[in-house]
């Protein structure tokens, strides 16, 4: 199984920010990438919703023969890993914001989490939360509409700003001097959110921890690829209008070939 693929997905076009750092640190492995861009954002659906839609997506990465899948969405991972890690053996990686080496870098004991509102309510994020609780003050902001400009694209310009302002404004005004980044969109809007948060205030994101921890566990299985030469990326999406092909290509710097997926899982 070494040689099979890795299966990576998010709610849309987010999770390339946790993808290209697994295509970093593991350049030899085969990735597929499903984007749910016609069901983004999945941070305002039900949790029944979510857990549906992220079982159709493994359940298609399963028939890809896939070794191990990366929950790339931290909604996602609130919503639905728990009830699917017990009905798969393949190993299943998922998301957590990056709430511990934010309190280790913290100098003012307050750190800002941005997030969307099914991440913070979700119970994983409270239990994260509160492990925390007695070493930091942790603030969650919840940034409605953040994820729809990035699955448009939208990734500068008067509007992304003032909606990132109005967002950082109450945790800077609170002393915070870590913002983690807990949703995978928001790595893309990591320039503005730092040049309007400040030098002072450090910014970060899970994506390289997450590409750490997938390489351990692989290396742990013995399902590493040993190939001598780059894999394959392969990218699907459940949007049709043209749009996940576009920002995709955009968001990954390179014109990309993106497929429509099946019916059965698009709907």
């Amino acid at each position: 199984m070494h040689k099979n693929p890795i299966g990576v997905f998010d709610s849309g076009v987010g999770g390339l920010s946790v993808l290209r750092e697994i295509r970093k640190l593991l350049p030899e492995e085969d990735l597929l990438y499903v984007a749910d861009s016609a069901h983004a954002p999945y941070g305002d659906k039900s949790k029944e919703f979510i857990l549906e839609r992220s079982a159709t997506i493994v359940d298609f990465f399963v028939s890809q023969n896939v070794k191990a899948i990366v929950v790339a969405c931290n909604t996602a991972t609130g919503a639905a890993v728990k009830e699917l890690r017990p009905k798969y053996e393949l190993p299943m990686i998922a998301m957590e914001p990056a709430v511990k080496p934010a309190s280790e870098r913290s100098q003012t004991g307050i750190i800002g989490v941005l997030a969307t509102s099914r991440t913070i309510d979700s119970n994983n994020f409270q239990i994260l939360f509160a492990r925390f609780a007695d070493k930091v003050k942790i603030l969650p902001q919840a940034c409605p509409g953040l994820v729809e400009q990035v699955e448009r694209g939208n990734l500068n310009g008067d509007k992304i700003r003032t909606l990132i302002a109005q967002y950082i404004q109450p945790l800077l005004a609170q002393n915070v001097d870590v913002i983690v980044l807990g949703c995978t969109h928001y790595p893309f809007l990591a320039p503005i959110i730092q040049e309007l948060a400040g030098s002072s205030v450090t910014v970060i994101d899970s994506g390289s921890a997450i590409a750490r921890e997938l390489k351990s566990r692989l290396e742990k299985t013995t399902l590493l690829a040993n190939r001598p030469y780059p894999g394959a990326v392969q990218f699907w999406s459940s949007d049709e209008t043209g749009t996940a092909k576009r920002v995709i290509s955009q968001l990954w710097d390179a014109e990309i070939d993106v497929s429509n997926l099946p019916e059965r899982i698009s709907a």
